[in-house]
C-alpha cells in the first residue's frame, strides 16, 4: 500500500504544473466572464436608462433581470470546464505513453519495481480520479464566491437572485456536479470505468502494436455495448425495466466490465511485456 501511495503521489507530481495551470485558467476565465458579463448588463442598463430616458420597468421589461444561468451559460464559463476535460482525457493516454516514448523508455523502470505491475496501473488511474475529483472541488468552492461577486456588480433590483443548487443543475454543472450523492457516485464509478477500459485498451496496443489498435477498438466497442445493452433495450421498449432495476443493472454491468478491463490488463501486465 505505501508503495501504491507513492507512485500515485509521483503521478500527480508529474503533471503538477499543467494541473496548476488549469486551476489558474479556471479561476481566471470564470471570475473574468462574471465582470465582463455583469459591468456588460449594468452598463446597458445605465444607457438606455439614464441616457436614453427609458424606465427602469421598460428596461427589464425588454431585457429581463439579470441572473447568475446567464454567466454560467456563456463560453467564460463553460470553457475552461471543457478544456480542462479535454486535457485530462488527453492525459489518460500520455500517462502511459510518456513512459513507453521518454527516454530509456521509463515505462521499464516502472515495471521493474519491487511491486504487482497492477499496483502501477492502479496508481496511474487512481491520479487521474484525484484530478478530477479537485477540480470537481475547485468549482464547488468558488462558485459561491462568484454569486456574491456577481451580487456585488449587479444592483438588487437588475438581478435575480437564484440559489447556488439551482446554478448547480445547470447545463454542464449538473453533468460533473450531480444534485445528489448517489448520482455523484454513480457517475464518477463510471468515469473510473472509462479510464479502466481506457488504460486496457492502450496496454493492447503497447502489448500487439498495429494488430494491438485493432484489438483495443474492439475491445472498447464490446464494453461499451456490454454497458449500455439494457439502456438501449429499455429505450427500443424490448425489456421494460423499472427505473430502480436499470439503474442496479447499470451499476452490475459496469463492475463487471471494470473488473474485465483490470483481469485484461493484469494479464498484459504479467505476461505480454518483458523486461
Amino acid at each position: 500500500m505505501n508503495r501504491y501511495w507513492k507512485l500515485v503521489n509521483f503521478e500527480l507530481y508529474r503533471f503538477l504544473k499543467l494541473y496548476v495551470s488549469l486551476i489558474a485558467l479556471t479561476i481566471i476565465l470564470q471570475f473574468t466572464g462574471v465582470v465582463v458579463k455583469s459591468l456588460s448588463y449594468v452598463h446597458q442598463a445605465n444607457s438606455d436608462i439614464y441616457e436614453h430616458g427609458m424606465s427602469r420597468a421598460q428596461f427589464i421589461e425588454q431585457n429581463g433581470l439579470a441572473n447568475f444561468m446567464q454567466i454560467a451559460g456563456s463560453l467564460w464559463f463553460l470553457a475552461p470546464i471543457m478544456i480542462s476535460a479535454t486535457v485530462i482525457l488527453g492525459y489518460i493516454f500520455l500517462i502511459w505513453y510518456r513512459d513507453w516514448f521518454a527516454k530509456n523508455r521509463f515505462i521499464y523502470r516502472l515495471l521493474m519495481l519491487p511491486t504487482s505491475r497492477l499496483t502501477i496501473y492502479f496508481a496511474k488511474a487512481s491520479a487521474i480520479l484525484l484530478m478530477v475529483l479537485g477540480l470537481i472541488a475547485l468549482e464547488i468552492i468558488i462558485l459561491p464566491f462568484q454569486l456574491s461577486l456577481f451580487q456585488l456588480l449587479v444592483p438588487a433590483d437588475l438581478r435575480q437572485d437564484i440559489p447556488i443548487t439551482a446554478v448547480l443543475g445547470f447545463q454542464v454543472l449538473a453533468i460533473i456536479i450531480p444534485g445528489t450523492w448517489m448520482q455523484f457516485v454513480l457517475h464518477y464509478l463510471a468515469g473510473f470505468m472509462l479510464v479502466c477500459v481506457l488504460f486496457t485498451a492502450i496496454l493492447f496496443e503497447r502489448c500487439y502494436r498495429w494488430k494491438g489498435l485493432f484489438l483495443a477498438v474492439l475491445y472498447c466497442a464490446a464494453s461499451v455495448m456490454v454497458f449500455i445493452a439494457p439502456a438501449i433495450l429499455a429505450a427500443i421498449r424490448i425489456i421494460d425495466f423499472y427505473p430502480n432495476e436499470l439503474v442496479s443493472l447499470e451499476i452490475v454491468l459496469g463492475l463487471v466490465v471494470m473488473g474485465a478491463a483490470v483481469w485484461i490488463s493484469q494479464f498484459l501486465l504479467k505476461n505480454k511485456i518483458t523486461v
